[in-house]
């Protein structure tokens, strides 16, 4: 049986110390914005659009990529991770994957306002380090939340 491969984003926002995590009605598991990365879109953009779609939130990525000389050729925002997720397996065999791109980003404020079709406000907490290590989160998602708490800390104290 061929595995078909699709490109996802997440986007793990912060704002004053605290990330913003929802239940998943399809998935059954506390994640952050995440979504499919469209045909004609890149994967940071469609991180980006997530964010938007799902909280209404306007999400900046740090600029901390850094260049290349390269002509005709662009530096792209780099993912803090790239994972590979499981999604259908049926007795052992694998029949779909996804290859996800994870983000970390800033929030100006926390004004959840969910597009149409989305979760409400309601469905969504926003989750400090200590919270998120004493949760019953997925580890993967207290690793990334937390690191995330970190990064845009450590942006905030440069600037």
């Amino acid at each position: 049986m061929e595995i078909t491969r699709h490109f996802t984003a997440t986007v793990y926002v912060v704002n004053d110390g605290a990330t913003a995590l929802h239940e998943h009605e399809h998935v059954g598991k506390t994640i952050p914005p995440t979504g499919h990365v469209d045909r004609d879109e890149l994967p940071h953009k469609a991180g980006l659009r997530e964010v938007r779609e799902e909280t209404g939130l306007d999400p900046t990525l740090p600029d901390d990529t850094r260049s290349v000389d390269t002509p005709g050729g662009r530096v792209l925002p780099q993912p803090r991770h790239q994972m590979l997720y499981d999604i259908n397996v049926h007795d052992g065999t694998v029949g779909h994957q996804h290859i996800d791109h994870v983000y970390y980003a800033t929030v100006p404020d926390r004004d959840l306002c969910p597009g149409p079709g989305e979760v409400g406000a309601d469905a969504w907490r926003w989750y400090r380090i200590p919270e998120l290590r004493a949760s019953e989160l997925p580890a993967n998602v207290v690793q990334f939340g937390v690191e995330a708490i970190r990064t845009a800390t450590d942006s905030a104290e440069r600037e």
